[in-house]
């Protein structure tokens, strides 16, 4: 039950706000206010776990700790907007929801463990290049905005660009997690399954 509260709260601050930066300043009391509020919540999630133990209170600390970053970031970009603060705070929900992957994987053990990793990690990839890749075409779209027709063209090809390597970089990661679920076989098999993982990566 304690554990399903924390959840709760993870899901709760993720689900209140959206990816988009929010366009609302805060008077200084609020921002004291919701801080105290942050911590408070934070403390709440942390005791709950303390009722567990082993892997499971690891998982709920992890849940509380991602919980308690993004809720902080978030009340960062709602003091100040802007796409900076819009980044950040999808990057510290790709980090708090990779802390909590990996806790989880403790639960297992040897290449099951290493693939779960590797898995996490790719996710977290593929959100921060998702958010880098926003973070960079919205600042190319503003600057092109107030530009030339040349600096707009541009601005498309630094999108263009932009994107591509958003893609390469979540290839990237997928074929680590590939590689990392071959080293379970051996031998011929092993060599085929590395060979398949390098041919859809384009390697």
């Amino acid at each position: 039950m304690n554990t399903l509260r924390t959840h709760a709260l993870a899901l709760a601050i993720g689900l209140a706000f959206s990816t988009g930066v929010i366009a609302e300043t805060m008077t200084k009391a609020e921002q004291k206010a919701a801080k105290a509020q942050i911590t408070s919540d934070y403390k709440a999630a942390k005791k709950a776990c303390d009722s567990l133990s082993g892997n499971a209170e690891d998982i709920c600390e992890a849940e509380a700790k991602g919980a308690e970053k993004v809720a902080k970031a978030t009340l960062e970009a709602k003091r100040a907007p802007s796409t900076t603060a819009d980044y950040n705070v999808r990057v510290a929900r790709a980090d708090a929801a990779y802390m909590v992957s990996k806790e989880r994987c403790d639960d297992l053990a040897g290449n099951p463990k290493d693939v779960c990793v590797e898995e996490a990690k790719a996710a977290r990839t593929s959100a921060k290049a998702d958010a880098t890749a926003q973070l960079k075409m919205s600042e190319s779209n503003a600057a092109a905005g107030e530009a030339t027709s040349d600096a707009r063209v541009k601005a498309a090809e630094q999108n263009a660009e932009t994107r591509k390597e958003a893609k390469e970089d979540k290839v990237d990661a997928r074929y680590d997690v590939e590689q990392e679920k071959c080293d379970s076989l051996a031998g011929d098999a092993k060599d085929r399954c590395i060979d398949a993982a390098k041919m859809r990566a384009g390697k």
